[in-house]
């Protein structure tokens, strides 16, 4: 009896001290070698043997995963340990079998048991309720981000996001290539519609002229009314040669889709739209401007202003290019000089360069066939054309032109016999 109260008593204690501490490597280690020292001590009766070696299950179970067989480990030690010291101080049989305390240390294991399980319980109810109420944050938040990317060119915020790294305000100074465009005759033309049609044709432009900037890869940095200013060279270069021809071939690509937006508006009737860039290299200083609380990535600079003189310098469909990026692009496209401008706010003549379609080039097989009529407008671009596309393209083509012979047979029927009539008329 005397061992049971020098070593339950104080035993007891510690154990509801520290069960009622948070779970860790130490209180578990300390709950455990307690139990197992009143299981060794007691020579492992049954009833409380199992009762209290339920309790160390459990508590092994709520620890980490890679502390269960050190701690299985130091309570099976323990128990052999006190087994071993209980049956040396105490020769005779310890029988704790009869009476009410194994009844007493069961229900009490039970009762701990089933508290373990609804702590746990209501801690999962807790932790799934704000799973879901984070997981609606998370979705608000992505459908934010989502919106708010549209602003910003997906070169910019897509390093923030992978990286995680600081926005603050900064800039520096590099070489590239700036593209300034706008539509020609679009503010005579505002004029005379109604705000709906005129953010109608608007929207559509942009909405084009976007598709064709992400393709190239150029970081669409602003709009400017009826006007884009788009660059390459940051924050990904490829090269100022490859930027520059990456510029040139977008801008000719716009200038393509222009002449099938322009014939789509003819048929709604809007008449004169065409499009006019300005291109230029140079260095100028690209960045984060503004404040640490509104910040916006662009350019500043001699360059960028120059590209905007060459632009309203263009004349309708015309890509005009400075000597610096003429240098660049003249061995893959042709070019002709079209002048020597005095520009505001830049001292010097700029010498400046008319981009020709490729496929007024005789000199090489062209990648797009373009050719435009009232009525008739054939735009093909063989770089994006895949291999099964042909075929299709080849039998409405034929379909085509079965259509203008047949148009031409009765043009030429109608022509005979408004002669005869004509001519009967004479008679």
């Amino acid at each position: 009896m005397a061992l049971l109260v020098i070593i339950t008593l104080p035993s007891l204690m510690i154990l509801i001290y520290n069960y009622r501490r948070q779970t860790s490597f130490w209180t578990s280690n300390i709950v455990i070698i307690l139990l197992s020292v009143v299981i060794g001590s007691l020579q492992c009766c049954t009833v409380i043997s199992i009762s209290l070696a339920a309790l160390i299950g459990v508590r092994i179970i709520l620890s980490r995963p890679e502390n269960h067989l050190r701690l299985l480990s130091v309570s099976a030690v323990t128990i052999i340990v006190f087994y071993y010291v209980s049956t040396v101080l105490n020769a005779n049989s310890m029988d704790f079998d009869d009476g009410l305390l194994p009844l007493i240390v069961m229900v009490a294991s039970l009762g701990v048991i089933l508290y373990q399980f609804w702590r746990i319980y209501q801690q999962h109810i807790t932790f799934k309720a704000r799973a879901h109420q984070a997981s609606g944050r998370l979705n608000t938040m992505v459908s934010v981000i989502n919106k708010l990317t549209r602003f910003v060119p997906p070169q910019i915020w897509e390093p923030i996001v992978k990286s995680d790294s600081p926005v603050r305000v900064s800039n520096k100074r590099a070489k590239i290539t700036i593209m300034f465009s706008d539509i020609v005759g679009f503010t005579e033309l505002s004029d005379s519609l109604s705000s709906d049609n005129l953010s109608d044709i608007l929207n559509t432009y942009m909405h084009c002229m976007t598709s064709i900037a992400d393709k190239h890869g150029a970081v669409l940095d602003k709009f400017i009314g009826d006007g884009m200013v788009c660059f390459f060279g940051e924050p990904n270069s490829r090269g100022s040669r490859q930027d520059a021809l990456d510029c040139v071939a977008m801008a000719i690509d716009m200038r393509r889709e222009m002449r099938t937006l322009r014939q789509k508006w003819r048929l709604m009737g809007f008449e004169g739209l065409y499009i006019r860039v300005g291109i230029t290299t140079g260095y100028c200083h690209v960045g984060n401007f503004g404040s640490n609380s509104r910040l916006s990535y662009t350019i500043i600079g001699k360059e960028a202003n120059l590209a905007s003189r060459l632009e309203s310098c263009a004349g309708k469909d015309q890509i005009l290019v400075s000597e610096s990026t003429y240098d660049y692009i003249c061995h893959n496209y042709e070019c002709e000089h079209v002048a020597a401008f005095c520009l505001k706010g830049i001292d010097e003549k700029i010498d400046a360069w008319q981009v020709l379609d490729p496929s007024a080039s005789t000199g090489h097989l062209s990648k797009w066939v373009d050719h435009t009529l009232p009525g008739f407008n054939l735009h093909l671009n063989f770089k994006d054309m895949k291999d099964n596309d042909y075929q299709d393209i080849r039998a409405r083509l034929n379909f085509a032109l079965e259509r203008i012979e047949q148009e031409e047979e009765k043009v030429v029927k109608d022509i005979a016999a408004e002669s005869k009539r004509e001519d009967a008329n004479r008679k």
